[in-house]
């Protein structure tokens, strides 16, 4: 194991430490509170003084397993695990010791410890060693201070050699169950690594899925322009021409009110014609990089505000621009951006209920680049929402009112202008949305 993995590891094992110990715990108070029929049938001259061990013992783990519930607990989970495991051992080799010494059958008692640590715990190789080796020692001074003082060294030896080989049995095991655990973990943690990447490409998608829905949507709109150009447009211009030869009149010059009347019709057409003259440019959009070309920024953002007209009813927009609005770039894909922008800036002030809605285009130029903000006086977002603004199909507007892929569309769209959209906001004042371009050369 290299340092770094060993380490994480180590943190992933302690919830798995701390279960098992606790899990231990209770198995070990049942053992030994269960031992006392032993005490009855083999040793019943000595079930009272073995019973008052085995509750000793019993709350003593019982104190263990309520630590495991608290930092301290978990910070010295291995301590107190070898801990409650040497009490039974302790117990037993006072039993053996204040009984038949080597002869004492208690001496089944330490194997079965010494098999369960190997098989079910979560110890350490250098733990079961250790455990075992203090396991075979307290055996030993059990049986060589034994109250008959009747030493049996054949019996001795043997039953030693069998505490070594269930001590080595445990230690092997507890090797084999550790690289598995260690197998386990890394395998946890590719499985981790693995549906991270499915989540990042997941994400990915939804973007992908949220620009082709956009792109079908802008394809769309091209397919209408063309459709509005052609029938709009031609009857449009007949109709100024009569209503521009009608003013020429003798009857319109003479009549206030006819002549008041064809202005407010020749108003109405005019209006009619840039809006069409607004989808034409919106409409057909380049992707590639054919599509960057020299424009005047002043004259998109005027489209972009007449387009959003309707959102923008009631609501004074303020623009701030210098005189020289070259940028480099898709047109139509900005004039896109700007809708959305400004769209989002007429809700905003709309639900907070300005007495004066506003919401003001600010251009200024540093260098070669150009930087635009859109800000608003209305409700502001909150602050845990400023980082998934730009997320896709993320919006804090009621069910129906959007699909939520506006901002994330118009990030990669100013993304690929080579600029930033960023945004900082007041919850309850204000909302400023921040975009750079570049300037032709």
């Amino acid at each position: 194991m290299n340092p770094p993995a060993a380490q994480d590891y180590q943190e992933e094992l302690a919830d798995f430490r701390v279960t098992y110990s606790r899990a231990g715990c209770i198995t070990s108070i049942v053992l030994v509170l269960g031992g006392v029929g032993l005490d009855l049938s083999s040793y019943p001259a000595y079930w009272r003084e073995f019973l008052a061990a085995r509750v000793g013992v019993a709350l003593a783990t019982a104190f263990i397993f309520g630590l495991l519930f608290t930092g301290f607990g978990r910070r010295h989970v291995r301590v107190l695990t070898m801990v409650w495991l040497l009490l039974p051992q302790a117990m037993i080799a006072g039993m053996i010791q204040q009984t038949d010494g080597v002869e004492s059958i208690y001496f089944v008692g330490l194997h079965l410890a010494l098999y369960a640590v190997g098989i079910i715990l979560p110890i350490s190789f250098f733990e079961s060693v250790s455990f075992g080796l203090v396991t075979l020692g307290l055996y030993l001074l059990a049986c060589v201070f034994n109250a008959n003082d009747v030493m049996h060294a054949g019996m001795l030896t043997t039953n030693a050699l069998f505490i070594l080989f269930s001590a080595a049995a445990a230690a092997v095991c507890t090797w084999f169950n550790e690289r598995a655990r260690l197998r386990l973990f890394s395998l946890q943690r590719e499985v981790r690594a693995k549906n991270a990447s499915l989540v990042e490409i997941n994400q990915t998608l939804t973007e992908v899925k949220g620009q082709l829905v956009h792109r079908e949507k802008m394809a769309a709109i091209g397919t209408l322009s063309a459709g509005l150009l052609h029938e709009l447009n031609n009857p449009v211009n007949f109709s100024l021409m009569a209503i521009d030869m009608g003013r020429q009149l003798p009857a319109a010059q003479q009549d206030p009110m006819l002549a008041e009347s064809l202005a407010d019709a020749r108003e109405g057409l005019v209006r009619i014609q840039n809006i069409v003259t607004d989808l034409k440019t919106f409409a057909y959009q380049k992707p590639g990089g054919d599509s960057l070309r020299p424009f005047l920024f002043e004259n998109a953002v005027r489209s972009a505000v007449r387009l959003a007209g309707f959102d923008l009813k009631d609501v004074a927009v303020r623009l701030d621009l210098p005189q020289d609005t070259h940028v480099l770039g898709d047109e139509p894909a900005l004039i896109g951006v700007m809708i959305n922008l400004l769209s989002n800036a007429a809700h905003a002030v709309r639900v907070a209920q300005r007495d004066k809605p506003e919401v003001v285009v600010k251009a200024v130029i540093e260098g070669d680049r150009m930087h635009v903000t859109v800000r608003d006086n209305g409700q502001g977002i909150l602050p845990e929402n400023l980082e998934r603004v730009f997320e896709p199909f993320f919006t804090t507007r009621d069910v129906g009112s959007g699909l939520g892929l506006g901002l994330s569309i118009s990030y990669g769209i100013v993304q690929r202008h080579g600029g930033t959209l960023s945004v900082r906001s007041e919850h309850g004042a204000w909302t400023e949305f921040h975009f750079d371009l570049g300037r032709p050369v």
